[in-house]
């Protein structure tokens, strides 16, 4: 039998279960484990985080097994010539002498492409971890031999539960290359993504009708000069807690402060938010009449589809754990979360014990998920690629594109799926 906590047994530990530790057990390699963060799968793993900046490419130093599964993405037109490979020996795992050819192959790759790149990203992998590998000190000689600009990133699976894991340090490394500029009162960025954000996200529009001029962020950059004018900006706003130690570093050496929003699912929360960030930044927003359009067209979902079950998994855009909780206040019975518990959903989980003492939270990595055995009729709708496998008899809104919905235009576009896939469902049922 698969091995689970229900929400009620999560809020009352004193600590994180080990079932949700990856490091404390074998990981199951579930076709949702493999979809999740993977480099060479879907979504932004760190080898398409690396390259998410205009006019850059990628060199991957790694043993053939490591690199071989990027070629899913370097056959994507938008990559082509854009993936490099060194390839590591068993001479050079013992020994490090891949090194010294590191330089020298950056200053290959920049000569044989027609057009100079503005960049090269060194991508490593696990190999290098264990040797202790001083990736700044390779970067800076392989600058100075060909002359163009040259960051790491860390594709160190053994790092992924670590203080500075490998999603949150490639956003280090690229707004790192950020450079001090004359600041632009009418400037601002959205830190936190690798694609932009849905054009319907309404907090452009309150920061337009607010004086805003100009909105950049690194997944809407047309060059690599458009992403350097993001260092003109008066403030950051971060999208995304992977992004919170960027904005850090930026605070500190570009004198370059930020404000953070979470994605929320509940119109109420995104609210007070709004309220929040009005008065933390001193731009009116009047977000009323779009508040009450949101709560009424969720709560409508909420009562039509009152009672059915739900399942919710991690590959989604959003905090299974805070989404969760958002649907079973509004009468929706959550039977499932497939996701892995941090200290951040601590909260929701106490809240949604409340609500759902019953909901039962598997962890999709641990080695006991290959007996996961679906109950006919209980989950009606599942949310999450992940939760689509583990159900597939029920109604699947996947929710994971790369253009990344937000604020009360995310909670609407969402039940719009919902109760699209739902009808569809029923239909074809």
């Amino acid at each position: 039998m698969p091995s689970f906590f229900t929400a009620k047994e999560l809020a009352g530990a004193d600590t994180i279960p080990d079932l949700y530790k990856v490091t404390k057990h074998l990981v199951f390699s579930s076709p949702a484990t493999l979809a999740y963060n993977s480099p060479g799968a879907e979504g932004f793993g760190v080898k398409r985080a690396g390259l998410s900046i205009p006019e850059s490419v990628m060199l991957i130093v790694s043993p053939g097994c490591c690199g071989r599964n990027t070629s899913q993405i370097s056959s994507m037109p938008q990559y082509k010539n854009r993936f490099f490979y060194l390839q590591m020996d068993e001479t050079d795992l013992v020994t490090g002498r891949h090194l010294k050819s590191i330089p020298q192959a950056v200053s290959e790759i920049v000569s044989f492409l027609d057009k100079k790149p503005e960049l090269v990203m060194i991508c490593a992998t696990c190999a290098d971890a264990l040797l202790g590998t001083d990736w700044d000190r390779v970067c800076r000689k392989a600058e100075e031999i060909s002359q163009v600009r040259v960051r790491p990133c860390y594709m160190y699976a053994l790092t992924r539960e670590g203080i500075r894991p490998p999603m949150v340090h490639v956003r280090q490394s690229l707004y790192s290359l950020l450079e001090k500029r004359k600041k632009n009162s009418r400037a601002v960025n959205y830190l936190g993504f690798f694609s932009p954000v849905d054009e319907d996200f309404e907090l452009s529009g309150y920061l337009k009708k607010a004086g805003v001029e100009t909105i950049r962020q690194i997944g809407a950059c047309a060059d690599f000069e458009e992403f350097l004018q993001m260092a003109e900006a008066n403030f950051n706003i971060v999208l995304n807690p992977e992004c919170r130690a960027a904005a850090d570093d930026l605070a500190g050496r570009l004198d370059l402060p930020y404000v953070e929003l979470r994605r929320f699912y509940d119109p109420e929360r995104i609210h007070r938010q709004y309220a929040a960030f009005s008065q933390a930044t001193g731009i009116d927003i009047e977000d009323q009449a779009e508040y009450q359009e949101t709560f009424d067209v969720f709560h409508a979902f909420c009562r039509d589809r009152a009672g059915i079950g739900v399942s919710i998994g991690e590959c989604l855009n959003a905090d299974p754990f805070e989404l969760a909780l958002t649907l079973s206040s509004g009468g929706l019975r959550v039977k499932e979360i497939f996701a892995t518990v941090n200290e951040e959903n601590l909260w929701y989980l106490k809240a949604l014990s409340d609500i759902s003492p019953d909901t039962q939270v598997y962890c999709n990595q641990d080695p006991s998920m290959i007996s996961y055995e679906e109950k006919e009729g209980e989950v009606c709708l599942t949310l999450g690629k992940d939760a689509a496998y583990y159900h597939p008899k029920a109604a699947h809104v996947t929710w994971n594109r790369d253009v990344q919905p937000y604020g009360f235009a995310a909670v609407r576009s969402l039940v719009r799926e919902m109760d699209r896939a739902l009808q569809s469902h029923t239909a074809a049922g």
